[in-house]
């Protein structure tokens, strides 16, 4: 099975039928610690109906910080992060008050890159060649330029962890 085509180059790019269907597993995975190490739950209330949402997200770890791209562009998490103040919760195995800090679309071009080298390295040339082609429209090894070219499409938020304490979200799960 591909992955999920977010290449268009439109603000909202929305999630296939099976993948909705499948959130669900992806969150109970994710918050048990048997998904990819990288993944997270990121939880975060509606806008509008002020319900918890959960959506299973890659974390992007790059120069000592973590980041969640937004494949789908504006979607539904992005608006409820943006109306919540960049105030939600990451899980995985433990849930972790966060901040979150919308990038400018200037400074995403290196997040999205990490992103792609950590898909390579996770799941092998084959799978970051369709990554980069489906969620990104991308090459299979795009330059910077092509990269840059995509930014303003995909949000990139960096994390801040709130808790007092130097634990981060661990990497080896």
């Amino acid at each position: 099975m591909k992955p999920q085509d977010y290449s268009a180059r439109t603000a909202y790019r929305p999630p296939a039928g099976w993948y909705r269907r499948l959130n669900w597993l992806g969150v109970l995975l994710t918050s048990l610690g048997l998904a990819p190490r990288d993944a997270v739950t990121l939880q975060v209330r509606g806008r509008t109906t002020g319900k918890v949402r959960r959506v299973p997200i890659l974390r992007t770890r790059y120069r000592g910080d973590d980041y969640l791209v937004a494949l789908a562009g504006e979607s539904q998490w992005v608006r409820n992060v943006r109306a919540a103040h960049g105030q939600p919760v990451v899980s995985r195995r433990g849930a972790r008050q966060v901040h979150l800090e919308e990038l400018a679309s200037t400074e995403r071009a290196e997040i999205i890159a990490e992103y792609l080298q950590a898909g390579q390295r996770r799941s092998g040339a084959e799978a970051n060649a369709d990554q980069a082609r489906f969620y990104f429209g991308l090459d299979p090894e795009p330059s910077t330029d092509d990269i840059e070219a995509i930014g303003d499409n995909y949000p990139v938020f960096r994390i801040t962890y709130e808790t007092d304490d130097t634990q981060v979200m661990p990497e080896g799960d």
